[in-house]
């Protein structure tokens, strides 16, 4: 029997709309009183670490606890340590957001890097897929660094360059650090269908 091509892709439709079965969770959190002995101990490493319960990107990465707790230790050097400091980092952040268009990720970073002091309306230009305008100068630098990264999988000569003299080897490894680091938290939310709270708003869509 044929199937019409119409009902095809309803149904093809219907299995991706966001709120249907498929766009739940995949990995679901785990709770605390259902940890084995591994996911105790790296939590409670989290809790010491953090002082504050695992959350976030990290509960969907208990299921591999190791992990889990190895992404956590790196995260506390380039989120809050790294010679480009938390103010551009918000910054590397966001654009890797935007470029995996996570909406977990963007929706802590985004008012956290506006309280950094990164502009409202750099924010706003970000989540519609523009280069914002009025950024500074180490703004600019960051931003082509990184989107550079993302989009050509690389980074020219001449946009090297000032990211060099403007941090040094050792930040232009952190630049590049940060950006991998939330790329694989990206990464891990967008297969694992983190969710958002239920009022938070989804970045906008961009055509494949």
């Amino acid at each position: 029997m044929r199937i019409p091509l119409c009902t095809l892709l309803f149904a093809t439709v219907t299995a991706f709309t966001p709120g249907s079965a498929a766009a739940q969770s995949r990995l679901k959190t785990i709770p605390p009183e259902s940890y084995t002995a591994d996911q105790q101990k790296a939590a409670e490493e989290f809790q010491a670490a953090r002082k504050v319960p695992v959350f976030g990107p990290f509960e969907p990465l208990m299921y591999s606890p190791q992990v889990m707790n190895l992404a956590r230790s790196m995260g506390d050097y380039l989120r809050y340590n790294s010679a480009i400091g938390n103010k551009l980092s918000e910054l590397v952040i966001l654009v890797t957001a935007r470029e995996w268009s996570q909406d977990y990720e963007w929706h802590v970073h985004a008012p956290i890097a506006v309280k950094a002091g990164i502009g409202k309306e750099i924010v706003d230009a970000i989540a519609d897929g523009r280069r914002p305008e009025g950024m500074t100068a180490d703004e600019q630098v960051v931003y082509d660094f990184s989107v550079e990264l993302h989009k050509n999988k690389r980074v020219s000569d001449q946009t090297y360059d000032r990211a060099e003299k403007l941090f040094g080897k050792k930040g232009v490894v952190d630049l590049t650090g940060i950006n991998g680091y939330y790329t694989f938290l990206a990464m891990e939310m967008n297969m694992s269908r983190y969710q958002i709270p239920s009022d938070a708003k989804k970045l906008p869509r961009f055509p494949e």
